[in-house]
């Protein structure tokens, strides 16, 4: 038997580097597992069932979703999204760490099933930033920086939702700040049970 493992969540606007952060966490964390998700849209080329999402149809989502089998869930653009349950409910009890990158919508869903995970907010430390950033990508048409940046902004009155804030300045430091979460997190006793356990048994 072991402790649970962290189910972390982290958000944060596009372009604030989130993906970059997670990647270097996981290589820093080997416990650290993404959790697959499950989408109603087809597959893209190169995509695997199973490894990339878990696809399926609309109606046997929506059939999950009156059994109440997602962590969290969301429809775009007549496609569902979601987290199953039971896959990381799964992996936590293994001991082993869970992160999923999502919105704030679905961060707060979890956070309401879920209130034991790690929530993790990333944002550059200004709109400037942001902007150029967004711009250097050589991805997005004025258009939807604008959309971007504007997202953003409205973002913020959710960051006191979160558990920690991450100001992604330099990406080394923000590396760093997260890793140290990371650490934290993992020692807290209320985590411990069976490791507290365990030590009482070898002070006897």
């Amino acid at each position: 038997m072991s402790d649970s493992g962290l189910l972390i969540v982290v958000s944060g606007p596009s372009g604030a580097g989130k993906g970059t952060i997670c990647d270097a966490l996981r290589q820093r964390f080997p416990n650290i597992h993404y959790s697959i998700s499950m989408t109603t849209r087809n597959p893209r080329p190169g995509e695997v069932n199973g490894t990339n999402y878990y696809f399926t149809t609309n109606e046997h989502f929506e059939e999950l979703l009156t059994q109440d089998a997602f962590l969290e869930h969301a429809k775009v653009y007549d496609h569902y999204y979601g987290t199953p349950k039971k896959y990381v409910y799964q992996m936590l009890q293994e001991g082993k760490h869970i992160m999923l990158e999502i919105d704030i919508q679905g961060a707060m869903q979890v956070k309401e099933k879920y209130p034991q995970c790690v929530l993790i907010y990333i944002v550059p430390p200004s709109k400037a930033v942001l902007e150029a950033r967004l711009r250097g990508r050589h991805t997005d048409s004025d258009e939807v920086i604008a959309g971007r940046l504007a997202k953003a902004s409205a973002e913020l009155e959710w960051i006191s939702k979160y558990d920690y804030l991450i100001i992604n300045d330099d990406l080394n430091t923000a590396i760093e700040d997260a890793a140290a979460v990371l650490q934290a997190e993992e020692k807290k006793a209320d985590r411990l049970t069976h490791r507290i356990a365990v030590l009482k048994e070898q002070y006897k």
